[in-house]
């Protein structure tokens, strides 16, 4: 941190506050170890012991506790928990993953064979081939890359039915089945959220957010002035990010750091797990709209995520349009602006990505709505809920301690406790993800500009335009939750943080 240049480094408050938390969860996990919280859990309710200082009533940690085995919640938290981004239509069930209607046939609907319901789109699949061959950090813990299938039921839910905890299928890898009795199963679910939680921190979340953006703020600092449209625009889209990462990297993602800890991975995993995540990374899978589209989600039901992540595209989109066409008068005027091709050129020379130029108006318009997008709505959308969906630890497990089963039938709820991590591992997970999930006492959320940059007339009416129609957005998600048992919030502008600053 002390070696970044004064203008990106936190300010006092935000150092304060940030480093506050820290201590407050580094001093609660060694009270958990003087109290002798050092063992496997007994039971599942034990894991209460560690939520005594927290806040949960009326929150959906409350609902997570409560519902956290159903297979509902499992397969709702694809669409609309930390990690919304893995799940996608599958239309053909993979070799890796042979999985048959006479296996499901009691979990789909009656006289419906499992390949009608894959041609209907009723059928969708999670993959965590990434995982694939990465070692865990010791003989202590565990990791696997599984393979879930899951489906649409009458109730427009989105329910496991299948689940494989390798890539390579066979007489030691069996396929688990909602049937098999509910210790294997409840195990089988509980790998895959393992895996999800270290896709969702390392990829999802620290790669295509945090790291993605520091990116953008490096080359918009080398490659654009002040007195720049762009750099007035970008600046308050990238406040804090490269000192947040510094810190990151100082404290959670080096091979001593918070998620060594907690997880199965050593800094050398997790420096593995994110080249490979950058190998699948692309310019159009950082565009919200594409993503969606190739994942074949548009009409998957009660993605909440996906909804209001499209009005929040479509806000940033207008917003964006109106100032860029003030500036740009044409075509021509993008092609000849040779900051901005530097800008661009910088962005994909630090993602290791072959040179992109950007040739006309409506392509810069994209360009800055993905770039503004990343590091406010989608941050918000896969960083916020970290308390809600992580903090009841069997719901989410950060690491495991068993190898997972090899056979059927051979698991009880013994088994499953000492999987689990254990109480000092638990206590580092729930603080880790309860800081992460802290806004800032000043936040500055999206459409709030208080160092405004820009002087002239036409782009402060574009900022005005810009959060009445964020006004309206989050009128309607909050009329939309009214109805819901469980609300999605993450996405509503009052509720995204306008940089990656946590």
């Amino acid at each position: 941190m002390e070696d970044l240049p004064k203008k990106i480094q936190f300010d006092s408050a935000k150092n304060i506050e940030f480093g506050f938390n820290f201590l407050k969860v580094i001093g609660e996990s060694y009270l958990d170890q003087v109290k002798g919280f050092v063992n496997s859990w007994k039971d599942v309710a034990d894991f209460k012991n560690i939520l005594g200082n927290y806040k949960i009533k009326n929150t959906p940690l409350e609902n997570v506790m409560q519902d956290w085995s159903k297979d509902y919640m499992f397969g709702y938290q694809f669409l609309n928990g930390c990690n919304p981004v893995m799940i996608r239509k599958c239309m053909e069930i993979p070799d890796k993953f042979p999985v048959t209607h006479e296996m499901v046939k009691g979990s789909l609907k009656k006289g419906v064979t499992l390949q009608e319901e894959l041609m209907a789109g009723n059928i969708y699949i999670v993959d965590y081939e990434i995982l694939n061959g990465v070692p865990a950090s010791s003989d202590q813990v565990y990791l696997t890359a599984p393979l879930c299938l899951l489906y649409k039921n009458r109730f427009d839910q989105i329910v496991p039915i299948a689940i494989q905890l390798s890539q390579n299928p066979g007489e030691k890898s069996p396929i688990f089945l909602p049937s098999d009795n509910e210790h294997d199963w409840m195990l089988a679910k509980m790998w895959v959220k393992s895996a999800d939680f270290i896709v969702h921190q390392l990829v999802t979340h620290l790669l295509r957010t945090h790291l993605i953006s520091e990116v953008f703020e490096i080359a918009m600092y080398r490659q654009l002035p002040a007195v720049h449209p762009v750099y007035k625009l970008l600046k308050p889209h990238v406040r804090f990010t490269t000192a947040i990462n510094a810190v990151a990297r100082e404290k959670l993602i080096n091979d001593d750091g918070i998620i060594t800890m907690i997880s199965s991975l050593s800094g050398k995993g997790i420096a593995e797990v994110i080249k490979r995540g950058m190998e699948t990374l692309s310019y159009e899978s950082l565009c919200f709209p594409a993503d969606i589209e190739a994942r074949g989600m548009k009409d998957a039901p009660k993605y909440y995520y996906r909804d209001d992540g499209m009005m929040i595209w479509d806000a940033i989109h207008n917003f964006v349009s109106a100032v860029v066409e003030i500036y740009y008068d044409s075509d021509e005027a993008v092609q000849s602006d040779v900051e901005i091709q530097g800008f661009v050129k910088d962005c994909h020379s630090g993602l290791n990505k072959s040179h992109k130029s950007l040739e006309t108006r409506e392509e810069l318009i994209k360009y800055l709505t993905s770039l503004i997008f990343i590091s406010s709505a989608q941050h918000a959308a896969v960083n916020f809920g970290q308390f809600d969906w992580y903090g009841w630890i069997p719901n989410s497990p950060s690491t495991m301690r068993k190898p997972p089963p090899e056979q059927k039938g051979k698991v009880n709820m013994e088994y499953i406790m000492e999987s689990l991590p254990d109480r000092v591992c638990s206590s580092k997970a729930l603080g880790t993800v309860w800081t992460l999930t802290r806004f800032e006492e000043n936040e500055r959320f999206l459409g709030t500009y208080p160092d405004m940059c820009f002087t002239e007339q036409p782009v402060k009416e574009a900022i005005k335009t810009f959060r009445k129609e964020l006004e309206e957005v989050t009128n309607i998600i909050k009329s939309r939750n009214e109805g819901l048992k469980l609300p999605y919030c993450y996405l509503s502008p009052d509720k995204i943080p306008n940089s990656v600053a946590i």
